[in-house]
């Protein structure tokens, strides 16, 4: 039975229709990801299946009594509250009754005295409390509040922090937590994976696919959509279309769809134009007096006038002006820490690298390891503690804010391009600067409005306009993929992996870090960086590897110190039991099992080493899900082979010995 089912539903804002008779259904166990262009109306959509907005026309069909949990793109909290208290806050009026009932216990516990009006204040208040109990139990809160503990532990946090006090990406962890801890059995998302970090990230894709709940997500992460989603439904010009599968199979099945629109459209344009070209004869077509060709026609016009054209791609390009010097920056055992005795932080512990003119480098590493403390280092606008750093020449730096606060909310579009001119100098040629606006998507006549009035996925834009409109030969881009489109990342892309200057990264985007860099500087922990060749996926490769090898030389040891242990007591129970105890004769199957055992122990060893060399694979780790399983399963039969070979050498020397 369907979950949820939307019908013919039409929903605008101006004179853009963002719904235009929209189907969508959701059954049990799917998992869903909405993709569209920015502004296409995706987040309005997810408000209006969450029951926080209302359609123009059509209707929002929920399956009786069930239960939606809706995490925004950026949530609402109180500041002031705590993390308890926030998690808590989303399960209606059993939020009320339970933060009274704290409340009341907490007075009751600073109620005292022996005057009367203490002593009838005490009385009211247990009364309220086994008021509040009842009331309570009739609704299982017990239960509730047991859940919301269970998921703030399951997310790391703490549940006494406050929550003003959170990063960007522990708000997203809370506004998931509260989201969970009532247990929902469709879960909406708009954009979960902002401000996580790449371990966070891959940490809910696990938590996603293990959950009972439907799932309905926006997203532009194409890893995330290729690992999580079982069905693409794409808004395109007010309609949805459903894809079954995994987003790779979208693109491929998309490209082949707009091909053959714009085939038809490209028919259906030229026998207008030959409709239009009759029409105008005057005497010919009333001569023929051809009704039925009229009426065609007219109706032709207004299929024409009907039809949404697809939005255009956005334009940019990038001027990589004066050519630097081939050395950009040179670090040498460079330490940099915050704070003073034992609160102190190293941040960057004896780090040493030489950037070279065109390296395009992505850093990678958790929130708060110091991504943004090395960049400063290597640009050399923060003074290490030790060590040295030397910059090349001609440098021209253009930074990317993932805060936006280059952005001034008051300023015109225009202004933030061009400030007091109306054009925009670009590799020597002048443009104006609406039309360098309408390179990023931003109509003429947005070009006047404020910056407050565009939406996250706008601002990024203009910040890539304003970014690429002066020269630069040095780019730093600080989560430049967040709210971006998957068509304008693609092109970000492309003119990235041309661009000729040197490139510092900062992204949590998988694929986009893979597609772009060609070296990673990974924060390995305590302060310490290590410089990789490749991109994201080439450093997690050899992370697994590392692990695998480390596992291997783990169970060498166990093995070889438990073989020691074992020889030691038997010699010498040997040499002491040797002059009381004869040595029995062995059983025909006993010896017959002595033999076998050599041939079985060279056996398991064999397979031992086999498995051992396919765990080391890195190919193992870079495949499906069934791989991932496969290396779970081969860990765990490694694990019985040690155990089997433990039992067959001790078996081996028992034997021996009597023999």
């Amino acid at each position: 039975m369907p979950q949820l089912i939307l019908t013919a539903a039409g929903l605008a804002f101006g004179s853009a229709a963002l719904l235009d008779s929209a189907e969508l259904q959701l059954d049990p166990g799917e998992r869903v990801a909405l993709i569209g262009r920015n502004g296409c109306g995706k987040s309005s959509l997810l408000r209006v299946l969450a029951g926080l907005g209302a359609l123009d026309d059509g209707e929002v069909w929920r399956a009786p009594g069930l239960s939606v949990a809706y995490v925004a793109q950026e949530p609402p909290f109180d500041p002031d509250a705590s993390v308890f208290e926030a998690v808590v806050a989303g399960m209606g009026d059993i939020s009320a009754l339970l933060a009274e009932y704290h409340a009341v216990s907490h007075a009751l516990g600073d109620a005292g005295g022996s005057d009367a009006p203490a002593a009838a204040q005490h009385e009211a208040l247990l009364v309220r409390l086994h008021e509040l109990q009842q009331a309570l139990e009739a609704r299982d809160a017990w239960a509730f509040e047991a859940q919301a503990e269970r998921v703030i532990q399951r997310f790391s946090l703490n549940p006494e922090a406050r929550v003003g006090s959170l990063s960007g990406g522990q708000k997203k962890r809370l506004a998931l937590a509260q989201a969970l801890a009532i247990s929902p059995e469709v879960l909406l998302l708009d954009e979960p994976t902002n401000h996580l970090d790449i371990a966070a990230i891959e940490w809910l894709e696990e938590l996603l696919i293990g959950s009972s709940a439907s799932l309905l997500f926006i997203t532009h992460d194409r890893r995330f959509l290729d690992r999580v989603a079982t069905r693409i439904v794409e808004l395109d010009r007010g309609r949805l279309a459903s894809f079954p599968g995994s987003f790779t199979e979208y693109q491929q099945r998309k490209e082949r769809m707009l091909a053959d629109e714009a085939v038809h459209s490209a028919k259906f344009d030229k026998f207008l134009a030959q409709e239009e070209v009759w029409i105008r004869k005057g005497v010919e077509a009333r001569r023929t007096r051809n009704e039925g060709r009229v009426l065609r026609l007219e109706q032709l016009r207004r299929e024409r006038a009907a039809r949404r054209e697809r939005v255009g791609r956005v334009s940019m390009a990038l001027d990589s002006g004066e050519q630097s010097g081939k050395l950009v920056a040179e670090l040498e055992g460079v330490s940099k820490r915050f704070g003073e005795g034992e609160k102190a932080l190293t941040v960057v512990r004896n780090f040493s690298c030489r950037i070279q003119r065109g390296d395009k480098i992505g850093l990678i590493g958790p929130n708060g390891a110091g991504k943004t403390t090395l960049l400063r280092l290597i640009l050399g606008e923060l003074a290490p503690d030790s060590g040295s750093v030397r910059l090349g020449s001609k440098l021209q730096v253009a930074y990317f804010d993932q805060f936006r606060t280059q952005l001034d909310e008051d300023a015109t579009l225009a202004d933030v391009i061009s400030p007091g001119s109306d054009y925009v100098d670009l590799g020597g040629e002048k443009k104006h600067v609406i039309s360098y606006l309408g390179d990023f998507l931003f109509p003429a006549q947005r070009a006047r409005s404020p910056v407050r009035s565009l939406s996250g996925g706008e601002r990024n834009r203009l910040l890539l306009a304003r970014l690429f409109a002066r020269p630069a030969n040095v780019l730093v881009l600080d989560e430049p993929t967040n709210d971006l489109d998957i068509e304008t990342l693609e092109l970000l892309e492309q003119r990235l992996q041309d661009y000729a200057g040197t490139l510092f990264l900062v992204s949590h985007d998988r694929t986009f870090l893979d597609n772009v860099v060609t070296q990673t500087i990974a924060a390995e922990g305590d302060g310490v960086w290590r410089e990789y060749v490749g991109g994201y996926q080439d450093w997690a490769d050899w992370q697994a590897q590392q692990r695998v090898e480390q596992e291997a030389q783990r169970r060498a040891d166990a093995t070889a110190s438990g073989a020691a242990a074992r020889q030691a007591p038997a010699a010498g129970k040997t040499t002491a039991a040797a002059p009381a105890t004869p040595r029995s004769k062995l059983s025909y199957k006993e010896a017959r099992e002595l033999e076998a055992l050599p041939a079985r122990i060279a056996e398991l060893e064999a397979e031992q080493k086999a498995i051992a060399a396919r765990l080391e694979d890195p190919a193992l780790y870079a495949g499906s899900a069934q791989d991932a399983q496969q290396a779970q399963t081969m860990s765990s039969r490694l694990a019985e082979i040690d155990d089997e070979l433990l039992e067959l050498l001790e078996r081996w020397e028992t034997l021996e010995a009597r023999a």
